[in-house]
């Protein structure tokens, strides 16, 4: 007579090694485990799909791609920074430099009056006059009239005139308005431009997007101690 096996301790059970059912359960308890330890294909491209969905896997996708402002301030030599201040009219010849002095007025909250100008600049570059009394009125609601979302500084003789001259526009319609909003900017603006820290780093060949790497401090290791002997002298 065979031995019998014990199956479950705790219920008391046995049976012989020749039964079906012995085999069955053996072959259960070793298919088991296998099976759920290695998931099938299916279910990986399953919880792969899942995984890619979540957001956090495109957060950081748009800090690949500078602003436009980054890479012209990147791509200015000292030589071209330097030329800029030889006079108000060399810094807004060149796209680079317009760039830059608009970007400095934003940190000013005067960026108003560099859009003015701009703004009159294109007005200026119109073909036919069917262009000018859309563009004429555009300029004048946001730059001119009272309490206009960008209103520029400008005195009362020369905003009557120009608000006078709104009706019938011509080429020349804003011309004080821009060349007192020019002077302005080209004596008040324009020197602390030419002082701030970034027109200085371009001067300088500096990069202001890259920071200044800082050197580790020296960390103290066990190693450091090794055969050193306190001195109680000291208490």
């Amino acid at each position: 007579m065979e031995n019998p096996v014990l199956l479950f301790p705790q219920l008391n059970i046995s049976a012989s090694k020749d039964k079906s059912y012995y085999k069955v359960m053996k072959s259960t308890i070793k298919e088991e485990p296998h099976k759920g330890s290695k998931p099938g294909a299916k279910q990986k491209r399953n919880r792969l799909s899942l995984l890619l969905q979540k957001p956090e896997f495109h957060e950081g996708d748009h800090l690949a791609k500078p602003e436009n402002s980054t890479k012209a301030a990147n791509s200015v030599s000292p030589e071209e920074a330097v030329k800029w201040g030889e006079s108000f009219d060399k810094l807004l010849s060149e796209k680079a430099g317009l760039d830059a002095f608009t970007k400095f007025l934003k940190t000013e909250f005067s960026e108003e009056n560099i859009e003015f100008w701009i703004a009159c600049e294109d007005y200026k570059k119109s073909k036919t006059a069917r262009e000018l009394l859309p563009k004429a009125k555009t300029i004048y609601e946001t730059f001119i009239q009272k309490d206009a979302p960008k209103e520029v500084n400008l005195d009362f003789q020369t905003k009557e005139i120009t608000s006078q001259n709104i009706g019938q526009p011509i080429i020349t319609t804003f011309d004080r308005a821009q060349n007192t909003v020019y002077r302005l900017m080209e004596q008040d603006s324009y020197p602390r431009f030419l002082r701030s820290d970034p027109y200085l780093n371009l001067v300088k060949g500096r990069n202001p997007s890259r920071p200044t790497l800082r050197r580790r401090s020296r960390s103290f290791t066990v190693n450091d101690f090794k055969g050193v002997r306190p001195d109680f002298t000291v208490w």
